[in-house]
């Protein structure tokens, strides 16, 4: 165990300078520059920004700059968003509240879509059935920014249940709408994958034996079927919780919550290049992570998975 959690640490540090890379050059492609706006700078202005930031200098030398500031935990300065704050101080800030609204959307999307699978499975071919899988697919079809915006529209400006500004969800009632916006993709997916993965387990000799022995209806899901069954969700738990934790960037916009995926929007916006660089190494850092839990947490679902040995 020791040996694969070392191996899986040394390929994610890799991966995420890979990434770091990629995405510095990439951003360096796009034409324009931070600092040109509608009212734009004179060029000896922007000279002096561009030498001041180093962005004076060739691109490959920029990259290496960043790489050995990023290896000594160095992020870099905001050029526009907060102007010389450090972005990890930025993150640090707008992490709580996303990681709050994800937090919430997570929890829902699991307890809500695993149960949802579940009846749906053991009701398979009846009305009840049939209802979940209209809701999963409508669920999986419409995209988050698109419920958020009916949601503001319907609930907001024409019944007016709730404010159309969420702000910083200091409010508990501030939470249901971005939360269920966040979180009804993700728990309808659950849905559907513990309802694939239920149908395969309900059809096991061990299923059909309790059956025989009487085991009631309730037990058989809850605790015979559903930890073969829950795996596939495991593996999908681990990129959707890095996606939440960071509060769904276009959902911060539509609710106007000041977040870390708010600012990742707005960052690409301004071209504010230090934030663009950090909040992507920050989830990229959150999704390694989070696939290294996940991988250990088969081994407490399912003894059986050995993780020394490769797979042949």
């Amino acid at each position: 165990m020791i040996r694969y959690v070392a191996r899986r640490v040394i390929v994610a540090l890799l991966m995420l300078l890979l990434i770091a890379s990629m995405t510095f050059l990439l951003m360096n492609a796009v034409p324009g520059g931070p600092f040109l706006s509608e009212k734009a700078p004179s060029q000896a202005t922007l000279d002096a920004l561009n030498a001041k930031y180093g962005l004076d200098k060739p691109v490959m030398v920029q990259l290496v700059n960043y790489l050995k500031a990023l290896i000594q935990g160095d992020l870099g300065v905001s050029f526009r968003m907060q102007r010389n704050r450090p972005i990890t101080a930025i993150i640090s800030e707008m992490f709580p509240i996303s990681a709050k609204l994800g937090a919430a959307a997570l929890l829902s999307a699991v307890i809500f879509g695993i149960p949802m699978g579940c009846i749906a499975a053991y009701t398979q071919g009846k009305t009840t059935d049939s209802i979940l899988r209209v809701v999963t697919t409508l669920g999986i079809a419409v995209p988050g920014f698109v419920l958020a915006a009916l949601l503001q529209y319907f609930l907001c400006v024409k019944i007016r249940l709730f404010s159309s500004m969420s702000g910083s969800l200091t409010n508990p009632s501030q939470y249901v709408l971005p939360v269920f916006a966040l979180s009804f993709y993700p728990m309808c997916y659950i849905g559907r994958l513990m309802r694939s993965s239920m149908l395969d387990s309900i059809n096991q000799d061990f299923v059909r034996t309790a059956r025989a022995k009487g085991v009631r209806a309730f037990p058989l899901i809850f605790k015979h079927t559903m930890r073969n069954a829950v795996i596939p969700v495991i593996t999908y738990l681990g990129p959707l919780t890095a996606y939440t934790l960071t509060g769904g960037f276009v959902v911060e916009s539509v609710f106007s919550i000041p977040g870390l995926g708010r600012y990742f929007i707005q960052s690409i916006l301004n071209r504010d290049y230090p934030l663009i660089m950090g909040t992507t190494i920050f989830l990229a850092a959150l999704v390694v992570v989070m696939n290294l839990i996940v991988d250990i947490a088969y081994k407490l679902v399912d003894p059986r998975i050995n993780l020394s040995k490769p797979a042949e």
